[in-house]
């Protein structure tokens, strides 16, 4: 018995020492659950570049140098300035009546965009319309002075040109894609502190009717803007240009996560034709329209239809050479639907002056065609908002 135990031994100590081997080394094979890797789920290194939703950095280092901080000089009154200096013995044997003028930096105007390597820059109308003379200040400390080459009061735009080498411009993106939730950046110069980031989300698109200007089509952000981001850049998550930020609606005066800025390609539009004809050339019909409500609809024998109603025609203007009258419901314009007054004069604005279009109205609940002549809207003198 007892060599029996011996003989069998040996091979029960190796067998439950392999059996201890193979449960340590492959838990899963005998149903144990293995020891969580927290290696996947480490967090990297200060110092590593991270990615995604992490960062943001890659974005703003394309973008941000193409963000210029706008200031202006003014001549200083020493008189004004130094009333003791003037009364001073000392002061009047050497200078008399003719007190020395001093210039000096003023207080920060707003941001502005580099569009081009040539130095066009953009900007807002109401940013730079009262300055003596306007200082563009880089990111990479260079500083130049700024000559105005046109505005647009009526979408509030500005352009600028500066003359300097190796200027970084910002890359255009594309606002008609931009989706409700995409996630933007706001660049500027805000209360003169320097150049400044803020980030938040697209909050809608196509905004109107906020009396804020003639065109309006703002994207609306909750990234924090400020006095002073006027004329900075709103940028996607690719530091690509969606957007020049111009308003926001605030009770206090500073943010409140209601911005709004001017989308690119309406940007564009204005400073090609600022650049290439001095001034936005404009379609003009000199019409004015209003919604058609319900009860108006019911009284044209309308309801359910789109359409907008002639409330007034300026006198010898485009629209009344063609025939237009007060209370004319206008169906169509050059074959497009009149769906609301601001998408049909947007139309006619996009016309170029000369261009012959037909007008598809209703008078008197006859339907009738009138042909007319675009003619070139005149400017308009806006006092810059504040």
């Amino acid at each position: 018995m007892i060599n029996a135990l011996r003989f069998l031994g040996w091979p029960l100590l190796v067998g439950l020492l392999l059996a201890l081997l193979i449960i340590q080394r492959y838990p899963h094979l005998v149903g144990m659950a293995s020891e969580p890797d927290y290696t996947l789920h480490q967090t990297p290194p200060s110092g590593a570049p991270r990615q995604g939703p992490y960062s943001y950095a890659s974005a703003v280092s394309g973008a941000a140098p193409a963000v210029a901080n706008l200031y202006t000089t003014k001549v200083i009154d020493s008189s004004t300035q130094q009333p003791m200096l003037k009364d001073d013995p000392l002061f009047q044997r050497f200078y008399g009546d003719s007190l020395p003028r001093q210039r000096r930096m003023e207080s920060s105007l707003g941001s502005a965009v580099i569009m081009s390597p040539e130095g066009y820059l953009l900007t807002n109308y109401h940013v730079t319309a009262n300055a003596e003379q306007i200082v563009v200040a880089l990111r990479d400390g260079r500083e130049t002075l700024a000559r105005v080459i046109g505005s647009d009061p009526e979408t509030d735009l500005a352009v600028l040109k500066i003359d300097l080498a190796n200027l970084p411009a910002i890359t255009i993106g594309h606002s008609d894609s931009i989706r409700i939730g995409d996630v933007t950046l706001a660049i500027g110069n805000p209360f003169g502190v320097g150049q400044t980031v803020t980030m938040g989300i697209i909050s809608a698109t196509g905004r109107n009717q906020l009396g804020l200007n003639t065109y309006e089509d703002f994207i609306q952000t909750d990234a924090a803007i400020n006095r002073g981001n006027s004329g900075g850049a709103l940028v996607d998550t690719a530091g690509h240009l969606i957007g020049i930020n111009t308003a926001i609606i605030s009770e206090s005066g500073g943010s409140q996560g209601i911005g709004f800025a001017i989308p690119v390609k309406l940007a564009m539009e204005v400073m090609k034709s600022i650049i290439e004809h001095g001034q936005v050339i404009r379609g003009w019909l000199g019409v004015e329209v209003q919604s058609l409500t319900q009860e108006l609809a019911e009284s044209f024998g309308q309801a359910g239809r789109p359409g907008i109603v002639v409330a007034g025609v300026y006198r010898d203007g485009p629209a009344e050479r063609a025939g237009l009258q007060p209370g004319d419901l206008i169906l169509s314009i050059d074959g497009e639907q009149a769906l609301d007054g601001r998408s049909s004069m947007n139309q006619v604005a996009r016309a170029r002056p000369g261009d012959r279009i037909d007008i598809d109205i209703l008078r008197n609940g006859k339907p009738l065609t009138l042909t007319a002549e675009v003619g070139m809207r005149p400017l308009v003198e806006k006092s810059p908002q504040q």
